[in-house]
């Protein structure tokens, strides 16, 4: 028998009868929802959920019904009261099944209240969609799914919901590691252990564009404007956003090349170098130096867009001209490039505005084949002067 099929056909019952309530079927359990008092004014009515904990099944919705039919009965005679529908209290701290998402709702609000400009509001914006709606959204299902399971578990079986390795498995460790100091929860032990993942040389290893590819591709886009933005983000390993977000004054033929990565980035202000230098010339870069309104006409009013739909753009525009790769491989290049011209990793970390120890974890793999080449050309050198004596 078709479970979702007899549950409809119990709310259609109840919504003949004049209920404003309903059975949900949410993952393996069943809830009611629907129009009930406010927690906080029993007069005002909004819609809420009641995670009843009943296996979604028919013999579960047996028991469902009754419960509906009780809660009917309870608001018809004005009765009816959410101590008796809150389930047993959290073990860490939280009082009930309605009080988590709540919680999470709260720091969402703090999340955002320390903005204290406009540029700092978009970049939050983009960091909040892209670095935690998507965890805290997981982290509810997972809640309310579970049932009667500990935060702390919760917490666990939401990094593991994400593939080992993963980028997305990392970024949900930390994300949710904010969060439960915001909760003031305690995170199990191997926590940072079981987030490991983000590195290209174990998730998603990339096939790194070589240098002769990028300078034909860069052949191949026929709109001048963006061939800017590509010789941009190849010469100076730039995120999508921050081509549109730079000083670059010092472009010009009298220029030192290096440019500025503006404060209303991602990750705030920071200079860098260009890797290869020659691909300054090679990529016509220095005319941007006397006329920045070369690149591409787009909406950069933080006030009205975000970075990550600046960044979107470049993305769309990889696809439109077929290119092979992806935008970031090209920031990723850059950044195996520097490895191999021995320019310290706290310097590369610096440039790319993250912390050396993401550079590091990142690129571990380049970074270990240099090292290991580096002691391989000394030891061959000892050798050879040993000989020459």
């Amino acid at each position: 028998m078709n479970v979702i099929q007899e549950i409809n056909n119990v709310n259609n019952k109840f919504a003949n009868q004049g209920s404003k309530l309903r059975i949900e079927k949410r993952g393996e359990k069943l809830n009611i929802r629907g129009s009930l008092p406010s927690k906080e004014d029993k007069n005002n009515y909004k819609i809420q959920r009641i995670a009843l904990g009943i296996k979604a099944d028919i013999s579960g919705l047996e028991e469902a019904k009754k419960k509906l039919q009780l809660i009917n009965l309870q608001l018809e005679l004005n009765q009816f009261d959410w101590i008796n529908w809150i389930g047993n209290a959290n073990k860490k701290g939280i009082k009930s099944d309605f009080e988590f998402p709540n919680r999470l709702n709260q720091f969402e609000e703090f999340f955002f209240k320390e903005s204290k400009n406009e540029y700092l509001s978009s970049t939050r914006k983009t960091t909040w969609r892209s670095s935690y709606k998507p965890y805290i959204k997981r982290i509810l299902y997972i809640y309310e799914v579970c049932d009667n399971e500990d935060l702390e578990k919760i917490f666990q079986k939401t990094l593991e919901s994400y593939k080992e390795g993963s980028r997305s498995r990392k970024q949900c460790a930390t994300s949710l590691s904010v969060l439960a100091k915001f909760l003031d929860i305690k995170l199990p032990e191997n926590w940072k252990l079981n987030s490991k993942g983000y590195g290209l040389n174990k998730a998603g290893f990339r096939d790194l564009p070589t240098d002769e590819l990028i300078e034909k591709l860069w052949e191949k886009i026929p709109n001048k404007s963006w061939r800017f933005v590509f010789g941009l983000m190849a010469t100076y390993g730039l995120r999508n956003h921050e081509v549109f977000f730079c000083d670059l004054s010092s472009l010009t033929n009298f220029g030192d090349k290096i440019i500025r990565v503006l404060p209303t980035t991602k990750t705030g202000e920071h200079q860098v170098w260009p890797f290869h230098p020659e691909w300054v010339e090679k990529f016509e870069l220095s005319k941007l130096g006397e006329n920045p309104e070369l690149l591409p006409k787009i909406n950069r009013d933080l006030k009205i867009t975000t970075l990550q739909n600046i960044g979107k753009k470049i993305t769309d525009k990889f696809k439109l001209y077929s290119l092979q790769i992806r935008p970031y491989d090209l920031r990723h290049a850059w950044a195996v490039r520097t490895i191999f011209y021995d320019l310290p990793d706290t310097v590369a970390a610096r440039m790319m505005g993250h912390s050396v120890s993401l550079h590091t974890q990142t690129y571990h793999h380049w970074i270990t084949k240099r090292d290991q080449q580096q002691a391989v050309n000394n030891a061959l050198l000892k050798v050879k002067r040993a000989k020459s004596i």
